[in-house]
């Protein structure tokens, strides 16, 4: 059958329907999909500020040294020179021992407040300032005020470079403010520039004096005396993950370090570290296994996975300190870009302790 003729009011109808459909999808669509645009950039936008205040939170875990602590921190020096910093209550503590190590000393010609010294009985050479006050800390570990001993003697001395004045047991430079070194290594597999990297992550021995069963560094240890960097690191690659000197020194990059203080309110230690990092590029094919009973085992994580952990509720979080030496590597490395808000707080907290 024939349709019927329209009429000129008919069609102008028609017509201006159709335009107004065209219309609709020419505009309407546009912006809605504008919208949804927008809104996975907000989502997007809220979970990259949720990271960085994260990081920051991380970063601040262990970098944390109030200024009215500050204010009150007593010197304690070693023929002149300054090896480290005491609360006065722990200084007056190790005063009142019955072996006469330390003292209080007051500048003659200077507005200074005292400081803490050792006395002339702790004697003048290094060997025999080590063993006096290797003694006053003895004393203190059997009253159960020094706990977790190493028998690891660290260097104390006014920088790294500098001689040691004496040596001193590891677990007990916090009382004295004791700079600390370490080196920390980022085990790294990454078979191209264009790939994602991962990053090897250990899970510490259960029966480790401190933050046992943790998550840590593939590889990460303090700085004894009488060792240089790299060979401390290939030293800790072998003993603690059986990579051999070969690999290690074939893909490691020395790639800065990291500095903190933190005072624990708990105790009234003080804990200043220098962290010397370290990336090591490994095979894909190469697996990494515990060596020396320090490490249950070990696994390989995304990128995604290391930013994931950062969250305050992450129900297994790594170890507090190899925290800011893995939020540097996202920065060194572009995983976390400038532009983003916080950048630079994170990047100047990361090396506000002293570090010399």
């Amino acid at each position: 059958p024939e349709l019927p003729r329209m009429g000129p009011r008919l069609r102008a109808t028609m017509m201006f329907g159709i335009l107004c459909s065209f219309s609709t999808r020419a505009f309407v669509f546009p912006a809605l999909r504008q919208h949804r645009s927008i809104t996975r950039t907000m989502a997007t936008k809220i979970d990259e500020e949720q990271l960085m205040n994260d990081m920051l939170s991380r970063v601040r875990a262990v970098n944390n040294m109030p200024q009215d602590i500050r204010s009150t921190l007593l010197d304690f020096k070693v023929d002149g020179c300054k090896v480290g910093i005491v609360r006065p209550g722990i200084a007056e503590m190790l005063c009142n021992m019955k072996s006469s190590v330390f003292e209080l000393k007051e500048e003659s010609d200077s507005q200074e407040q005292s400081y803490l010294t050792l006395t002339s009985d702790a004697g003048t050479s290094s060997d025999e300032r080590t063993e006096a006050v290797g003694n006053v800390m003895n004393q203190l570990r059997d009253e159960g005020f020094i706990r977790g001993w190493r028998d690891e003697l660290y260097p104390v001395s006014e920088t790294f470079n500098s001689p040691a004045v004496f040596l001193m047991e590891r677990t007990a430079v916090t009382l004295l403010g004791i700079t600390e070194y370490g080196v920390h290594i980022n085990g790294i597999v990454q078979e191209s520039r264009k790939e994602e990297p991962k990053m090897w992550i250990a899970r510490r021995s259960a029966t480790k004096s401190k933050f046992p069963g943790m998550l840590d560094h593939i590889v990460a240890g303090g700085q004894p005396a009488g060792i240089s960097l790299i060979d401390n690191v290939v030293k800790e690659c072998e003993e603690e993950a059986g990579i051999e000197e070969s690999i290690v020194r074939a893909g490691v990059q020395p790639v800065g370090a990291i500095s903190y203080e933190n005072w624990d309110p708990k105790t009234d230690k003080l804990t200043r570290c220098v962290l010397f990092n370290y990336d090591l590029y490994l095979p894909p094919d190469f697996e990494p296994k515990p060596v020396d009973g320090e490490v249950q085992g070990f696994m390989l994580w995304s990128m995604d996975q290391i930013k994931e952990s950062m969250a305050s509720d992450y129900a297994d979080p790594i170890k507090p300190n190899c925290y800011v030496v893995i939020i540097d590597y996202l920065l060194r490395t572009g995983q976390i870009s400038p532009d983003s808000s916080g950048y630079l707080d994170i990047l100047r907290e990361l090396r506000s302790g002293d570090c010399q």
